[in-house]
């Protein structure tokens, strides 16, 4: 599992070269064929049996911050970088630019606030970024307009076999191709790594155009709604369950012949699955299963909560049972038909 390493690099949308580097640092010790494309995706190669073209995504990048302004008493002024729900940033601590220069984003205390601000979460507009600089020269020598800011969350494992990470969504997928990369399959696929995912799906797309897939496995981090105040029927997934099975999404209605087939696939293999029935959100499956000629897809996900925020949460047996399930899959697409 590579996915202490992964979640503790910044990667933000438009800016995943850290994820990027580690990644193709893995796959030369794996010894794996990989290149990388003009829009930054990582495009390695698992060289086997071959029935079709198959390619199995994730995507390197994570929702994050950038600046925008740098007022003169030095304190930073920054937007969202992809879907971050406002109310988790106030009082995080966050990480700037190449050099990582720490700071806490902060807003004016709550002894200030008048009666209507109290309670009521703070728009980003509202918010800033202190770096203990006191004013804006000292901050531009650290600091330029343009710098991504991603969040500081380590990697803790607690509960039961449980971890807590930044960015699960989605170097939970990542780490999967790299243990699918790893294992030498004797089963033809392409695992991509793909960028900007967060910000409209955008790696994926010029990748599946280059690769024309038959099928498209795509391995994410999901949304997890198992928490006391949502009613049983509203919990998309359940942490401990096991593999998410996608069934429709905002970018994609999945094939039920082959969801029931991959179904059928863990139940035979005895790995733990559950179905994703929320239809919220989407993932590089909306890209790929729309390129040229089209591609059947399919997305299994490892369920995470507090989900685009700094402070995820994760099952490592959920995560092995996708790991589990991806390779089954994969074995099978490439059987002889």
């Amino acid at each position: 599992m590579f996915l202490k390493e992964l979640t503790e690099l910044s990667g933000v949308a438009g800016c995943e070269y850290e994820v990027r580097d580690y990644i193709k640092s893995k796959l030369r010790e794996i010894g794996c064929e990989f290149y990388v494309d003009k829009l930054g995706n990582v495009i390695a190669h698992n060289k086997g049996r071959k029935n079709k073209t198959i390619m199995v995504a994730a995507h390197m990048d994570e929702v994050g911050l950038i600046v925008k302004h740098i007022d003169s008493d030095g304190f930073i002024k920054f937007d969202a970088v992809g879907g971050i729900d406002q109310r988790v940033l106030n009082s995080k601590a966050v990480l700037i630019g190449e050099n990582k220069i720490a700071g806490v984003i902060g807003s004016k205390a709550v002894h200030l606030m008048t009666q209507e601000e109290r309670g009521k979460s703070l728009p980003i507009d509202k918010l800033y970024i202190d770096i203990g600089s006191t004013s804006k020269e000292e901050t531009e020598k650290l600091v330029s307009v343009g710098d991504y800011v991603s969040f500081k969350s380590d990697y803790v494992e607690f509960g039961n076999n449980l971890i807590k990470a930044k960015a699960l969504d989605d170097r939970a997928g990542c780490s999967v191709i790299l243990e699918l990369l790893s294992m030498k399959l004797d089963a033809d696929f392409y695992g991509v790594f793909t960028v900007m995912e967060e910000v409209g799906l955008r790696g994926a797309v010029t990748a599946a155009y280059q690769l024309e897939p038959d099928f498209g496995l795509v391995l994410e981090g999901t949304v997890c709604a198992d928490m006391p105040e949502v009613e049983d029927h509203n919990k998309s997934t359940i942490i401990g369950k096991g593999a998410a099975l996608s069934l429709m999404d905002n970018t994609t209605v999945y094939d039920i012949d082959i969801v029931r087939n991959i179904a059928k696939i863990a139940e035979e293999k005895n790995i733990q699955y559950q179905y994703r029935t929320s239809s919220a959100g989407g993932n590089d499956a909306g890209v790929i299963h729309k390129s040229k000629e089209g591609a059947k897809v399919m997305s299994i996900s490892v369920p995470c909560r507090y989900i685009h925020s700094p402070v995820s949460v994760a099952s490592k047996d959920d995560y092995n049972n996708v790991v589990k399930l991806a390779k089954e899959i994969i074995l099978e697409s490439q059987k002889g038909e």
